[in-house]
């Protein structure tokens, strides 16, 4: 009997396991840490989300907290230019809401004032006048902008004072808070129907 001929096999690998079979240690113990991750985050997923509480000030934009006498927080650059702009912050607040105004400044506003030095001397005697209140916050460094914002997000009975553009557009994103500025040697009120004595 003869030989049955045997033909060569071309291009023929030797099988070997694919690097990616679970039968390999590392890539069954990486599987499993990614299984534990997904149920943790499924876990974590149901915790309860934190929700702000609804402001009970707010009767949708409209703020019931402002009214007569106004309390308003005055910055530091609306001092500077209200004396640039030779104008009585009080009596112009009042020609502005046609009604009693209290200015209010914060601590953090009153350190500002101090570190601005000598330049700004009569700012400063301005704001220790007495019909200015004063109020205290418990703020750690001295940044009015950042102090201003906090106390109008905890009480929304201020109006906040300033002619700062940047402060501004932070007090436009909360609801229900007036901001005061000057435009052409007037005082004026933005998100305040109620300002009658304010330029339109």
């Amino acid at each position: 009997m003869g030989k049955a001929k045997k033909t060569r096999k071309f291009a023929v690998a030797k099988k070997i396991i694919s690097p990616k079979d679970t039968r390999i240690k590392s890539n069954a113990q990486q599987k499993q840490q990614k299984e534990n991750e997904s149920n943790n985050n499924k876990n974590s997923s149901q915790k309860p989300r934190h929700v702000d509480q609804a402001v009970s000030a707010l009767f949708f934009q409209y703020n019931t907290q402002l009214g007569p006498p106004y309390h308003i927080l005055v910055d530091t650059n609306f001092i500077n230019f209200s004396i640039r702009n030779k104008m009585d912050i009080v009596r112009s607040m009042m020609d502005c809401l046609l009604a009693k105004c209290i200015p209010c400044i914060t601590d953090c506003v009153m350190g500002e004032l101090e570190k601005l030095g000598a330049k700004y001397k009569v700012a400063l005697r301005m704001a220790q006048d007495p019909r200015f209140e004063r109020i205290p916050c418990g703020c750690k460094g001295c940044y009015a902008d950042d102090c201003l914002v906090n106390m109008v997000k905890q009480w929304r009975c201020f109006i906040v004072a300033t002619c700062d553009k940047e402060l501004r557009g932070r007090v436009r994103k909360i609801p229900g808070v007036p901001c005061m500025y000057i435009s052409s040697h007037r005082y004026t009120v933005e998100r305040m129907p109620e300002a009658f004595g304010a330029p339109r």
